[in-house]
């Protein structure tokens, strides 16, 4: 056989071999789509942490507010055990009384929404200058949605008996991210 010349086997293994790279090709594809449609979705939340914001809306001057607006308000910090948590831990937020009140709430009732459209209202009479707090941090660190963040409604609990409630645990509404304010 001439040194130029490819034989007819030569040529079907190079063939086989594009064949074989076209179908890798297709499988990396394949698992891509396979991972971001099983996998991704439970990365995300904690990934976008910093993008997750809080909305303010109902009968007040509307708002989002981002961890960022959050953090430039004068902050409040709680210092407590809950029935959540192992031990004292320290949390840091806005009041929640504050907040309306810079916003010009107008209602009687605040109704509070997590992530997963969990709600629970409270009478806006009832909230007090440095409780409950609207916690963007636990201990200095910010708080994953896996771990009841971004923003958790917290309660001096160990303070007063008054904070040791049925009424007052569910109203400590965490992965909070809606607030309005309602009649």
């Amino acid at each position: 056989m001439p040194p130029t010349a490819v034989s007819t086997d030569t040529l079907r293994f190079f063939h086989q071999m594009m064949d074989y790279e076209q179908m890798f090709q297709r499988f990396i594809k394949q698992i891509t789509a396979i991972f971001s449609i099983l996998v991704v979705p439970f990365i995300s939340p904690a990934a976008a942490q910093e993008s997750l914001d809080l909305e303010l809306s109902g009968l007040v001057d509307g708002v989002t507010f981002s961890l960022e607006d959050l953090d430039a308000m004068d902050q409040t910090t709680i210092e407590t055990s809950t029935i959540w948590t192992d031990g004292v831990n320290s949390f840091s937020g806005v009041p929640l009384k504050v907040l309306l009140e810079a916003h010009n709430a107008a209602g009687v009732t605040i109704e509070m929404i997590a992530l997963n459209d969990y709600s629970v209202s409270m009478p806006i009479s009832e909230l007090e200058e440095n409780a409950p707090i609207i916690a963007s941090r636990m201990n200095g660190e910010t708080m994953s949605v896996r771990d009841k963040g971004p923003f958790w409604v917290i309660f001096p609990y160990d303070s007063k008996s008054k904070y040791q409630s049925e009424i007052v645990y569910s109203r400590s509404i965490w992965q909070l991210n809606r607030l309005t304010v309602l009649e």
